[in-house]
């Protein structure tokens, strides 16, 4: 058999088998079961190990993963009482473009960094890794905490407003800074989350049920749930949102007329594919980023500021919640992931950030994404926040 036809059961078995064995090392001591197969990726990855690199078939499988892991937290919390959290949620978000925004900004031009570099740090700074937290929040049974409620959909306006800044920086640095376009790709975000959030679940109790009673297939209403997965996140890319966001809204819409056959379903198919996800973001982990003394200095800075500043920004946004929900607010908006280093990459292909700042911006990603299900397991130890009015 050629070696060619080797590579993809073999990089399967790799990944999948590392990541269950590091997970069940780390749920014997104490630790979140995700950062072991985040780790598992650091360890076989090119910044270790070796034996696996990043390449397209691994990141249309990662992808995959975390549209099914946001899906499937969709399916477990309803519209309303998001919507419910909705101020909260959106000053709570606010709060995390700006703050981490100027920090990132100004580190680097207290480093002496050029304008531009400044505002793709801070860029890649701004955006929230859903899909971490998500999945630490589901793991441990709190997705019906109030504070997971103002995370989930503060992390989705995050999102929204992740682009805008994301679309001004990328313009700036091409020189074709124009608002219209930037309010144009704007609204057209934010009216496709606001209506799939607000009406989603309203149309789908009608819709769904009409066909799945002129079906004839075995597990109809879970090929039902897959299109709707799939037709939600294509048009929220169309609209300029991460297809991730569209397959956490087709949950959403689904929550009150799925039943357990497709939330069983749902869940197989996540432990399938997860895994792909966490170890991919491990896979980023560059120890380049310590070849220099002074590289290694700006990148824990920008790493403490990356925690630091998420905390501040979006904790404060709930503070009228308490501060337990203040801190696993802020914690819980942590994570970059995968977000993060698409910024780095742009700015890498437009020649406007050096290999050096891109290595610091990569290592904040994994970093960040790395110490999150760490945080909110000591942010949500002890007994849950009592409900609390919003």
């Amino acid at each position: 058999m050629p070696e060619n036809a080797l590579s993809l059961p073999l990089a399967l078995f790799l990944i999948f088998g590392s990541a269950k064995l590091l997970a069940e090392v780390c749920e014997r001591i104490g630790v979140p079961g995700l950062v072991g197969e985040i780790l598992a990726g650091a360890v076989i990855g090119p910044g270790l190990l070796g034996w696996v690199t990043p390449n397209e078939t691994l990141h249309a499988l990662s992808d995959l993963g975390v549209m099914f892991l946001l899906f499937n937290v969709g399916l477990e919390v309803k519209a309303s009482e998001l919507m419910r959290v909705g101020g909260t949620g959106l000053v709570v978000a606010i709060g995390g473009v700006v703050v981490p925004f100027a920090a990132g900004w100004g580190i680097v031009i207290l480093w002496g960094g050029p304008q531009v570099e400044a505002f793709f740090v801070g860029a890649a700074m701004v955006a929230t890794s859903v899909g971490i937290t998500a999945s630490v929040l589901a793991a441990r049974g709190y997705l019906n905490d109030v504070a997971s409620k103002i995370i989930l959909t503060a992390a989705v306006i995050d999102d929204v407003l992740g682009l805008i800044v994301l679309a001004a920086v990328s313009a700036f640095a091409r020189g074709r800074l124009s608002l219209l376009d930037i309010a144009i790709t704007a609204a057209m975000a934010g009216a496709f989350t606001f209506i799939m959030a607000k009406w989603g679940t309203t149309a789908a109790n009608r819709f769904v049920p009409h066909f799945k009673s002129r079906t004839r297939a075995q597990e109809a209403e879970f090929h039902i749930a897959l299109v709707l997965l799939f037709a939600l996140a294509l048009l929220a890319q169309y609209t300029g949102v991460a297809a991730i966001v569209g397959a956490f809204l087709a949950g959403l819409a689904l929550s009150d007329v799925a039943d357990r056959r497709v939330h069983d379903l749902t869940k197989g198919v996540s432990e399938l594919l997860v895994p792909f996800f966490l170890v991919g973001v491990g896979l980023h982990f560059d120890l380049g980023v310590f070849s220099s003394m002074s590289t290694l200095v700006l990148a824990l800075v920008i790493l403490v500021a990356a925690v630091a500043s998420k905390l501040i920004g979006c904790g404060l946004g709930a503070i009228s919640l308490g501060w337990k929900n203040v801190v696993r607010v802020g914690m819980g908006m942590v994570p970059r992931g995968e977000v993060g280093m698409v910024v780095a990459q742009l700015g890498l292909g437009l020649s406007v950030i050096t290999s050096e700042i891109y290595s610091v911006v990569v290592f904040m990603v994994v970093t960040t994404t790395f110490l999150t299900p760490l945080l909110l397991n000591i942010a949500f130890r002890g007994p849950a926040a009592p409900p609390t009015k919003v």
